[in-house]
């Protein structure tokens, strides 16, 4: 067989790079804005003021929404693809040239990562679909069946990388071209740390866990080239029982990603989430007037969007406009505090109203503090308390009731006692450390 000579190497891959040299520019500077953003962060992150202002829409577009992260998975797809096939042709060209069965597991590695794009464009496409009376939710849990492909394939390059070397610790080999094989261990380790970088960058970016898991194996493969790398240079040493064993130590590596992205997957498949999101659910309810406390919430991730659930209560007596109102804010501060929120669910429940001389208290919770107003006593004797069940540091709390003047009230261990009064409603004003706020009430 005529194996082609350097030179005429050298002329054609000079001719192919000259030929796709405009793509590769436009790829090298969006690597480089994801890189940028991957080490530095976003501007906005989530360091947004509770005060804010919802004057903007909060993520009501989640068509364009869907639309713009699909094409951001496509985008790192379509490049980990070129890279990844691109390293792996030149790697086959040195392995033909050397003989390096490492070179060789690493080029199997390098082929079946470019290969795990192919699942993932495919479920990015299919979740651009609408949703159809069959598939009410659309599409986006075709990205989960990508994910158990991803991990397959991770699984079967974790035996392959591990039969390999075994098969060089029984059946040592000679080999040629070192410092080529050194080399190209090098090109390798760069292309998989640059698709590593871009697919967990853009993974997180759209909250895909399967382009992340995908990401997590490009870098453990990475590290598989860098074992060639290793392995090269103590063989030229005169140790070639080194490469090998490095190779079993980075199958051990390879196992472990395989659990744990089978188990982030296998956990988006099975509805689980972080609990932590319910706990912020519940947090968000706290910058709400007039939510009393949420009842019920629970979540899950369809593909890299994000759905809500809550029921929440609302204070006795409150009108049908007020209720909707109330949810209207509620779903607007989830749209603010949830990254990759795509759609919100809120319906309110509303406590039947207590006897007249057992009113039900209004409770509340703010920055400021949490309590309730309560009404004590009867007749004559009735009054309205405020128990505190937390407060910021000098805080004044003044009541003014409905027909009745503008009252402070004396706070001694989080309570405070108005004047006699019928009143069942009104607004409590609190003041502290520059900042006020006006908690319309009704018991």
């Amino acid at each position: 067989m005529n194996r082609p000579t350097p030179k005429s190497l050298g002329a054609e891959a000079r001719a192919h790079l000259q030929k796709i040299e405009p793509q590769l520019r436009r790829g090298l500077a969006s690597l480089i804005g994801v890189f940028w953003h991957s080490h530095h962060g976003d501007a906005h992150g989530h360091s947004h003021a509770h005060g804010h202002d919802h004057g903007h829409e909060h993520g009501h577009g989640s068509a364009e929404a869907l639309l713009a992260s699909s094409e951001r998975g496509i985008f790192a797809l379509k490049w980990s693809f070129i890279i990844m096939a691109g390293v792996g042709l030149v790697e086959s060209t040195i392995v033909l040239l050397s003989g390096s069965v490492a070179l060789f597991a690493d080029m199997i590695h390098n082929f079946a990562d470019a290969t795990t794009a192919i699942p993932l464009w495919i479920a990015f496409r299919l979740a651009r679909r609408p949703a159809t009376k069959t598939f009410t939710y659309g599409l986006g849990r075709a990205e989960d069946l990508a994910g158990l492909v991803i991990v397959a394939v991770i699984c079967f390059s974790t035996v392959m990388a591990g039969w390999q070397a075994l098969e060089r610790l029984l059946h040592p080999q000679h080999l040629a071209h070192m410092g080529l094989v050194a080399l190209m261990g090098l090109v390798s380790w760069g292309g998989n740390e640059a698709v590593a970088r871009l697919r967990i960058s853009i993974g997180r970016e759209i909250n895909s866990a399967a382009l992340v898991a995908d990401g997590q194996h490009a870098r453990i493969d990475a590290l598989t080239a860098l074992a060639v790398v290793a392995g090269a240079l103590l063989v030229l040493l005169g140790l070639p029982w080194a490469d090998p064993l490095v190779g079993i130590l980075i199958t051990i590596s390879l196992a472990s990603i395989v659990w744990q992205s089978s188990r982030t997957v296998v956990t988006r498949m099975l509805d689980g989430t972080d609990p932590e999101l319910l706990e912020e659910i519940t947090h968000t309810a706290e910058h709400v007037r007039g939510l009393r406390a949420v009842s019920a919430a629970r979540a899950r991730w369809i593909g890299h969007d994000l759905h809500v659930e809550a029921v929440i209560d609302v204070a006795a007596g409150a009108s049908l406009a007020e209720a909707r109102a109330i949810a209207a804010r509620f779903r607007a501060e989830l749209f603010e505090h949830l990254p990759g929120l795509a759609a919100a669910i809120v319906t309110f429940d509303a406590p039947a109203r207590a006897p007249e001389t057992e009113a039900e208290p209004f409770c509340f919770a703010s920055a400021l503090a949490a309590g309730e107003i309560a009404a004590e006593g009867s007749g004559t004797a009735r009054h309205l308390v405020l128990r505190l069940r937390r407060s910021r540091e000098g805080l004044s709390a003044v009541l003014e009731p409905v027909g009745g003047a503008r009252e402070p009230l004396a706070l001694h261990d989080h309570r405070g006692t108005s004047q006699p009064t019928s009143a069942t409603s009104g607004i409590l004003h609190l003041t502290a450390e520059g900042e006020s706020l006006d908690v319309a009430f009704r018991l």
